[in-house]
């Protein structure tokens, strides 16, 4: 006679549904890199106008 035995545990039963916390954590991600792309796209816009000359450059001699 077995000194032991196993019982079998089932898996814990799912409460909610997953999809919408994937999707709540997946739109909160992409705002953040919107934000940082934004602001990526603004400086590079900026460093391009500073670069860019506003009026046309003297005639040459």
């Amino acid at each position: 006679m077995p000194a032991f035995t196993f019982e079998k545990i089932s898996p814990p039963v799912p409460r909610g549904p997953v999809a919408p916390i994937e999707q709540k954590q997946r739109g909160v991600i992409v705002q953040m890199l919107d934000r940082f792309v934004e602001a990526r796209a603004r400086r590079a816009a900026s460093q391009d106008k500073a670069e860019t000359p506003d009026r046309d450059p003297p005639p040459s001699k």
